[in-house]
């Protein structure tokens, strides 16, 4: 019989409860026995719904990781306290899910790295986009060589008009930046896990506040409040790889586009193409003739997959407590996170100096 993990939730606010407990809830192998949040009742709304009988409410993160019972803790606060609390578990002997981005700021990633190492606990972040199955697919391909040498990729975060209003996404203070930090790293991290690429040479960015200081725009949530808009509505990147590859990144929440794709990337090889914009299409040259693809996602299986039915998240909590009973190595390791956070770090820089940032 499988081992029942304990496992404790920090932060009991929107991507808790829209992503980890759900998932969490329909395992055989957890129980969630602690909910803390600074907001009370919001602990014990979500212990309510998805707590193991007995579950206990905290509002101070330090007095639950003395619960010596308590194996994991997911992190899902703003992102200016990722690393205090990631650090304190792995510390208390916890192994730590963090949400994405693993940090504010390339030096807490750094320290997250650092304590994992020295404690010997686990330590992964909610990337969860590599769990669908066009990425698990794609990923497949890229592992197999079928792409050939990728050395040009572009990496997509891009909405028309969709503005988080709510939280503290408009607070650069907590959060370190706007749709960079918030959705460009989905695409980012996407994008160099299909590389297998994490040793940037340089790195030019620019951002851009130009419609964030509209009133009344138009928004898929309402409107913003401009006085409280303090990150960027837009940033882009290029990033140049040690090996020579090339990535452009592109975020924004808000832009005057119709090219709209967010969490997908597309990639150019020496044997062939691929990108996500419709499903997963494949592009190359065979017989002296271009070929283009569309990849049917359901005619096959999918990495990990065992025939249940499971959304991206689902996989991505069961591959990360399958990590943790197997003592294998998490799909998203902290190595890879902190060059992701890194790499957004230094885009931020160049769009402030105005000058390119060799890493």
């Amino acid at each position: 019989m499988s081992k029942v993990f304990k496992l404790a939730i920090i932060g009991c606010g929107g991507i808790a409860n829209g992503k980890h407990l759900p998932s969490l809830k329909k395992l055989n192998n957890v129980e969630i026995v602690a909910f803390c949040d600074i907001v009370e009742h919001r602990a014990y709304e979500a212990a309510g719904l998805y707590g193991a009988e007995g579950a206990k409410v905290y509002t101070d993160y330090t007095e639950l990781l003395q619960d010596e019972s308590i194996e994991i803790v997911h992190v899902c606060t703003p992102n200016d306290s990722h690393a205090d609390i990631a650090i304190a578990a792995l510390e208390a002997g916890k192994h730590v899910m963090s949400e994405k981005p693993m940090a504010k700021t390339a030096h807490d990633a750094q320290r997250m790295v650092d304590a994992a190492r020295r404690t010997g606990k686990k330590l992964t972040v909610g990337y969860n986009n590599r769990f669908r199955p066009d990425s698990q697919h794609l990923k497949k391909l890229c592992e197999a060589g079928e792409l050939g040498d990728i050395y040009y990729a572009k990496a997509h975060a891009i909405r028309r008009r969709a503005v988080p209003t709510w939280g503290v996404f408009l607070d650069e203070e907590k959060q370190g930046g706007g749709p960079l930090i918030d959705i460009g790293t989905h695409a980012l991290d996407l994008t160099l896990w299909m590389l297998d690429n994490y040793k940037p040479k340089v790195v030019l960015g620019t951002s851009y506040h130009k419609l964030s200081q509209r009133e009344n725009a138009a928004n898929a949530w309402g409107p913003w409040d401009p006085a409280k808009f303090t990150v960027e509505d837009s940033a882009f990147g290029m990033i140049v790889m040690e090996n020579g590859a090339t990535i452009v990144l592109e975020s924004s929440w808000a832009l005057n586009t119709l090219e709209v794709d967010e969490a997908k990337c597309t990639l150019s090889g020496t044997e062939g193409g691929a990108d996500m914009k419709d499903g997963l299409r494949i592009n190359g040259e065979k017989h002296s003739r271009l070929f283009t693809t569309q990849v049917d996602l359901k005619a096959g299986g999918v990495a990990f997959f065992d025939g249940k039915t499971e959304n991206e998240a689902d996989l991505e909590m069961r591959m990360w407590l399958k990590a943790i009973e197997d003592d294998t190595e998490p799909v998203v390791t902290p190595e890879q996170a902190f060059v992701v956070s890194q790499i957004l770090e230094a885009i931020y820089e160049s769009s402030k100096t105005g000058q390119a940032v060799y890493l």
